[in-house]
């Protein structure tokens, strides 16, 4: 067996900038001892990011969580509003709408893993106050629909968009959908900067009043304004940001070449069911996930995978609404469809630095298992 075949094969892997570029960036850093607070770099990051992203404004944050805790914090919604999301998420989605002191109202999902924008309206009563929907996977929301019953209701818009960095849908940015998006900048996403996130505005007034959020309400030096947290990201991780979006169209390029080679391995295997995008989308195929016909199929493929020292991920499992810190504190409605997925779904690994032999083995191991010959 080659040596090469050994090695930990993980669902993720962060793209790093030439080492020798990264350092250049922060060397300016032991000048200035600048080392937080809105520095140079957290300024010019806002402002790169604006334009690649095709919004208005961008807010950086310390991670993506505070991101989106702070951007439900800054819609003022009433405590006790109800706010209907999705289930099919990763935990921080939910969690941020509870330490709000808001309710999370769950809503199934449909065949592309996002909120079932038919089942929404069904949900809204006197006490919702937003809509939280997730666009997964890379897979992003029906944002026409969604935005109409928003419309209709008096209702925010708050979107996760932690899968979609870098996205177009219908020619524009994704983070320019909804009141405000929320994006993700950790170490296993399609862009990061170390940790971190953002937030996407509007106008400057929202910029402004999440600037006093996440620096504890501080306008001068003896001038406190408002009740704040403190969220700003530092000069390190902003550095990394700047150097990472140099190469983001290069590391798409390369994500689609993995994602192509597991459609080529994988599509006649008919015990499963791969991703499909959206019509008008420009994904940036963050994800590899694959729907298996049985939950045991999928776990016998995830414990296949490893043996052979490969780490795919039973992303999103078990659902949010059944996490156990909070199962049945909260309204539930049917939920199956959530619920069915989680016991069936595996990401497989995705990155750009994934060698297309080493997809075309993972592949053969998953169709090996499926059909019985593992």
């Amino acid at each position: 067996m080659k040596k090469t075949e050994n090695k930990k094969i993980l669902v993720a892997q962060s793209s790093m900038p030439p080492f020798e570029e990264y350092v250049e960036m922060i060397r300016p850093l032991w000048e200035s001892h600048w080392l937080t607070n809105m520095g140079d770099y957290h300024k010019r990051l806002e402002n790169e990011l604006k334009e690649y992203l095709k919004v208005k404004q961008v807010s950086l944050m310390v991670n993506g969580h505070m991101a989106l805790e702070l951007a439900l914090q800054s819609l003022n919604l009433p405590r006790g509003g109800e706010v209907i999301t999705t289930p099919f998420t990763f935990i921080s989605t939910t969690h941020a709408i509870i330490r709000n002191g808001l309710v999370p109202i769950f809503c199934d999902i449909k065949d592309d893993y996002t909120i079932d924008e038919n089942k929404i309206e069904e949900l809204i009563t006197e006490k919702t106050v937003a809509i939280l929907p997730v666009h997964v996977y890379g897979n992003v929301c029906n944002v026409q629909q969604i935005e109409m019953l928003a419309y209709k209701y008096d209702l925010k818009i708050l979107y996760d968009a932690a899968h979609a960095f870098g996205e177009n849908y219908l020619g524009k940015g994704i983070g320019s959908y909804g009141h405000l998006s929320v994006f993700s900048f950790h170490a296993t996403k399609v862009y990061h900067t170390i940790e971190g996130g953002c937030v996407c505005v509007k106008n400057q007034e929202q910029y402004e009043k999440l600037y006093n959020l996440k620096n504890f309400g501080i306008r001068a030096e003896d001038l406190v304004v408002s009740v704040g947290a403190n969220a700003k990201m530092n000069e390190f991780s902003a550095a990394m940001g700047i150097c990472n979006l140099r190469y983001m169209d290069e590391n798409i390029r390369k994500r689609k070449l993995v994602f192509e080679a597991y459609q080529k391995y994988l599509s006649e295997c008919k015990q499963i069911t791969l991703n499909r995008y959206r019509e008008g989308l420009e994904p940036n195929y963050a994800y590899m996930p694959v729907l298996f016909e049985s939950g045991d199929m999928r776990d016998k493929v995830y414990l296949e995978l490893r043996k052979e020292n490969i780490y795919a991920r039973k992303y999103f499992y078990p659902i949010t609404a059944d996490a156990a810190c909070f199962r049945n504190k909260y309204r539930l409605h049917a939920l199956e469809k959530a619920r069915d997925y989680s016991k069936r779904i595996l990401v497989l690994p995705l990155y750009a630095e994934l060698d297309l032999a080493q997809v075309e083995r993972i592949a053969g191991i998953v169709q090996a298992t499926v059909r019985g010959k593992r």
